[in-house]
């Protein structure tokens, strides 16, 4: 399976239902509700898949993205499409591991924009979150975006983080969250 993203660019993809793309609509919804806010931002990609949210931040100027999945066949994938998408002055790293345990390494870093989509019956959901406000990795004027399914989790408001949004896209539904003051 192929898929394209900004400025009709192609990707790579693993072949099956190991991973499960974020939609082109909702990316593209993502990228616009962010519209103007990618430019030189840092990006963080939790389980990543194929890369393709943090491939869309290149391609639209982030600075700095680093990418986390469990796969070492994913993270393969997404080595190669980042590679080919980057500029020679924009940085990403692919992390392969455990989110939960790779999120405590990134402890003392700040993004401005984090991307959440688990596979979504994992449980991963509110750990993810309460590891993100534990280790402050959302910038004060950041933004974290999650999808999910609703019939299988039902966000909550959590200390050092609120709702501040919610889209739904069919069967997926986005709920954005902002660092609380």
């Amino acid at each position: 399976m192929s898929l394209r993203i900004s400025g009709n660019r192609q990707l790579k993809s693993l072949p099956g239902r190991d991973t499960r793309p974020t939609s082109g609509r909702v990316r593209e919804a993502v990228f616009n509700i962010w519209q103007g806010k990618i430019t030189d931002c840092r990006w963080l990609d939790l389980c990543a898949g194929t890369g393709s949210m943090g491939a869309e931040a290149l391609c639209r100027g982030a600075n700095y993205v680093i990418g986390i999945e469990q796969s070492s066949r994913a993270c393969s994938i997404i080595q190669q499409n980042w590679q080919k998408i980057a500029k020679p002055e924009q940085q990403f790293q692919v992390l392969r591991g455990d989110v939960l345990k790779r999120l405590k390494t990134l402890a003392g870093q700040q993004f401005d924009r984090i991307y959440f989509d688990p596979p979504y019956a994992s449980g991963l959901y509110q750990p993810i979150l309460e590891a993100i406000a534990r280790y402050h990795l959302l910038h004060p004027e950041g933004e974290l975006a999650i999808e999910y399914d609703p019939s299988l989790w039902q966000p909550q408001a959590l200390p050092g983080l609120e709702i501040c949004r919610q889209k739904i896209y069919g069967n997926t539904t986005l709920i954005f969250y902002t660092k609380e003051m």
